[in-house]
């Protein structure tokens, strides 16, 4: 069964390694990337989203840029000490020849949704701003794609960047509160699953050795990002984050979900805490319960993930 999907990004070394299936795997049809800032500035989100794409030999998928920043709040300064500057560790890159596409991303996703109602999933791995514009160009969007699924937020996990965030819900929470509430099918794939994965460098040198001159750029960057987490969360390795929400997509029995009612806090020390209310749960009162039914992951088998990952890339 093909997945025709549009893949929302700010790459990021977890970025390219899920950009990297995107581009591999035989039951994706890459429609496009959309770039948003996060992981990185946009205007270096859209050439290491074309950089990608050329590597791997598929300089014909399109990429749309879009968010440059946050809905309503200012812009935080992107992570340099987690991805680099150049947000592939900083490794040397080569140049890029493609162009972007004329559309903003916003409208990039309007237009392809609208020419395949019912068959484009959006998966969104940064800051959502771009799915937020694209539901105000055309709001009948909720009804048109075939779903929606996110990499972000955190129910049980606690917070990568404050002791309750995640980073894509913290750096637009007004966006993420308009796309996680706006009644599309959608799927969140946040902390509680990616920090059950642990890609290491045993992984990394199989998806080297199976990836070309892409390959160089993901176990350079991979290099980069693991001694992050060696020192963050004391692993050896990193949590392939995005590459999480495709797993969903094609392997989602490895996933244990549960359905619920989900908010994010916009404002104040929990700003960017993403609420779960779980389905059927009563409270003390009603106001947790009142958003649309989504799908959120809240386990994983993580070892049977990232070999499906390096398998794939390998």
């Amino acid at each position: 069964m093909s997945h025709p999907i549009i893949f929302d990004t700010d790459p990021g070394v977890d970025d390219a390694q899920a950009i990297a299936i995107a581009l591999r795997h035989p039951d994706i049809e890459l429609l496009g990337l959309t770039t948003t800032y996060g992981n990185v500035d946009i205007e270096t989100a859209t050439h290491n989203g074309l950089l990608l794409c050329e590597l791997a030999g598929r300089g014909d998928v399109p990429v749309a840029q879009g968010a440059a920043g946050p809905m309503v709040k200012p812009r935080h300064p992107a992570p340099a000490h987690i991805h680099g500057a150049n947000g592939l560790g900083n490794i040397a890159l080569p140049e890029v020849k493609g162009k972007k596409d004329p559309r903003s991303a916003a409208q990039f996703i309007v237009d392809t949704v609208n020419e395949r109602p019912s068959e484009v999933t959006l998966v969104a791995v940064g800051p959502v701003g771009n799915l937020a514009a694209a539901l105000q160009l055309d709001p009948a969007l909720t009804e048109k794609v075939k779903r929606v699924v996110i990499m972000g937020g955190s129910v049980r996990e606690g917070g990568n960047v404050t002791p309750v965030a995640e980073a894509n819900m913290f750096n637009d929470p007004h966006a993420a509160q308009r796309v996680l509430t706006a009644g599309w099918p959608l799927t969140l794939v946040g902390l509680d699953v990616t920090h059950r994965c642990v890609l290491t460098p045993a992984h990394m040198q199989r998806i080297e050795a199976g990836q070309g001159e892409l390959g160089k750029v993901l176990a350079g960057s991979y290099a980069f990002y693991r001694d992050f987490y060696r020192e963050f969360l004391g692993i050896d390795g990193c949590c392939p984050h995005d590459s999480c929400a495709l797993a969903w997509l094609l392997r989602p029995e490895l996933f244990t979900t549960a359905p619920g009612h989900l908010a994010v806090v916009t404002e104040g020390l929990a700003e960017g805490q993403t609420l779960f209310a779980p389905e059927g749960r009563g409270f003390i009162q009603e106001r947790w319960s009142q958003t649309p039914l989504a799908e959120v992951c809240l386990e994983v088998d993580g070892e049977a993930l990232v070999e499906w990952i390096t398998a794939t890339l390998s």
